[in-house]
């Protein structure tokens, strides 16, 4: 009898019902905003050629927003598996009339395959689930294949750029990262990047300063 593997995901999937406003978001604003392309061409997409930047697992958006909002002249995409999140981001793209922000709604292990080699100026992912226990450590999405894939995707020159306010998961990323012979730290060489002003900080993140816990920043750029 045959067996098919199922990879291991960095995420669990939480059901809940959507609300009757998140459900009439979704009808309404998916289809204007959300990718749904076998393969993914930005200038088709977005009608336009310009910088895109990848966020992966964006939450509830507010970074994603306010980077799309102070940055016009750049194409934002962002990946998430929450319903809800994505129902809240529709809604304020709509708010905020954004024409350079896209939504993809899966595990972005998965979708990275879809986009195009070398296609990317920016990839960032912001505070990921750490996953602290260490027996579900092998769930982290930061690891050498994942980091693999995204370097694949990335521009010469262009950047990777992680955040964490787990300090465990801080060193892991810097040791995944600093092993791959593609990227390069721009910090230095095992050094983390103090928080550049282009990332906002988030309600969540201002939220463990007040408990003590501190953020480490990660910026690795795309080398030949």
């Amino acid at each position: 009898m045959s067996m098919i593997q199922r990879s291991i995901r960095s995420f669990v999937c939480r059901k809940g019902r959507l609300s009757d406003s998140n459900h009439d978001q979704w009808t309404r604003l998916w289809p204007q905003y959300g990718i749904e392309s076998s393969t993914l061409e930005w200038e088709m997409i977005f009608g336009r050629q310009a910088p895109t930047v990848l966020e992966i697992g964006f939450g509830n958006g507010q970074s994603l927003l306010e980077m799309a909002l102070n940055s016009p002249e750049k194409n934002f995409v962002g990946i998430e598996v929450y319903h809800k999140g994505l129902c809240r981001l529709l809604a304020q793209v709509e708010h905020m009339s954004l024409s350079n922000v896209r939504v993809m709604c899966g595990d972005a292990a998965e979708l990275l395959h879809r986009v195009p080699l070398a296609s990317l100026s920016t990839v960032q992912i912001f505070f990921p689930d750490p996953w602290p226990k260490k027996r579900h450590h092998k769930r982290r999405l930061i690891q050498e294949t994942f980091v693999g894939l995204v370097a694949k995707k990335l521009e010469k020159g262009g950047i990777l750029h992680l955040a964490t306010d787990w300090m465990d998961y801080a060193y892991h990323m810097m040791s995944v990262l600093s092993s791959s012979t593609v990227l390069n730290n721009l910090a230095g060489e095992h050094r983390f990047m103090e928080r550049p002003k282009s990332r906002p900080i988030t309600k969540y993140e201002r939220r463990g300063w007040r408990l003590g816990h501190s953020s480490w920043d990660l910026m690795f750029q795309r080398i030949d």
